[in-house]
């Protein structure tokens, strides 16, 4: 199985990205939150992968982490009425770290807000995703290491706190998402809540 691809960034989108790795070019499907961390094409790119293989179509789906690849899985694999198509447009709304929170709360509203997810749908991943994130996950399943090694409902972070700071500022979800992540990126993880927010004000 391939589980990941280093090479050189020929080209990308905002939702696609091809490599050229060993004469050969691969094009990879890609969430809007890992197309914003790619380098310049022409430079050398490593990305995290999986393969989705169906009767009339075979895709590589790639990501800046393994952590943001795992969770696409479980969205997949996990949640009935979610496919890889409707797992890369919520990925691409917004940061696991977000989704992680709302499942965590029970947030339906805030999962409702992504792209092809109805209030049902939404409702469907909070129930089949919790235990499964925050409870050691179910026995024999292939759910990441990265979440069944966690017991406990994630504790609120720097981050998400941020982000709740500049939805309740009157950003929408996504733009606050996406404005915590750039401060996160500038800042570094030990940054704080309040420097987090001021930098997303500032820009």
């Amino acid at each position: 199985m391939i589980v990941g691809i280093k090479g050189i960034l020929a080209r990308s989108t905002p939702l696609s990205a091809v490599v050229e790795a060993g004469g050969l070019f691969y094009e990879l499907t890609i969430p809007v939150t890992t197309a914003e961390k790619l380098p310049k094409n022409g430079s050398e790119v490593f990305l995290h992968t999986l393969a989705v293989y169906r009767e009339d179509s075979q895709t590589l789906y790639g990501f800046a982490t393994a952590y943001d690849r795992d969770f696409f899985k479980l969205l997949v694999e996990k949640v009935s009425g979610i496919g890889p198509k409707i797992a890369i447009n919520i990925l691409s709304r917004m940061s696991v770290d977000t989704l992680k929170s709302a499942i965590s709360a029970g947030d339906v509203s805030m999962l409702s807000k992504c792209p092809g997810i109805g209030k049902k749908t939404a409702e469907r991943i909070v129930i089949e995703l919790r235990d499964v994130l925050f409870k050691g996950g179910l026995s024999g399943q292939p759910a990441s290491d990265i979440f069944q090694q966690q017991s406990q409902p994630a504790e609120p972070t720097a981050f998400s706190d941020a982000v709740a700071t500049l939805v309740a500022l009157g950003y929408k979800l996504p733009d606050a998402d996406k404005a915590a992540r750039k401060s996160l990126e500038k800042l570094g993880e030990g940054a704080s809540t309040e420097e987090l927010v001021k930098a997303a004000l500032a820009r």
